[in-house]
């Protein structure tokens, strides 16, 4: 699993013109599943993105969570993020799980971190054609995969 977190001012997910989900002061998270992703990358990841200290304290450090910072939580899946581009110029998404395996890891992701924050997280729509909109904060945008855990 690849995510790309950005710690936003707001955020929204736009769907044929209608806001599907809306937060302020939180994290939108884009969520790349690939076929080998199992149960355990999700435990890692979404225990991972809840204690990241990317929330500025009183002292203007970045030293809160997104539990400590009592903010809110978009994740929106983007196959993208599995792309390759090592051959050519058309990336290829091969790596990319297919909706059948990626739906249900999608959905045990989205009720892993609502565990792990403690409250409801907002999604877009799984497949929508979606516009994302946000007001990035920072900006503090930060990459990390599961398979890669630096």
């Amino acid at each position: 699993m690849r995510v790309v977190i950005q710690r936003v001012k707001s955020a929204s997910v736009e769907i044929e013109e209608k806001i599907v989900s809306e937060i302020n002061n939180g994290l939108l998270v884009l969520l790349g599943i690939e076929a080998e992703d199992s149960q355990e990358d999700i435990d890692w990841l979404t225990r991972k993105i809840a204690n990241l200290r990317i929330f500025s304290d009183e002292n203007g450090a970045m030293n809160r969570s997104i539990i400590e910072a009592k903010g809110d939580v978009i994740v929106v899946s983007q196959f993208t993020l599995h792309a390759s581009t090592k051959k050519g110029n058309r990336p290829s998404f091969i790596k990319a799980a297919r909706p059948e395996i990626a739906i249900p890891l999608y959905e045990s992701f989205v009720i892993q971190l609502e565990k792990g924050i403690g409250k409801k997280v907002q999604t877009g729509v799984f497949g929508a054609m979606m516009d994302i909109s946000l007001v990035n904060d920072g900006p503090v945008t930060i990459c990390i995969d599961s398979k890669n855990k630096e």
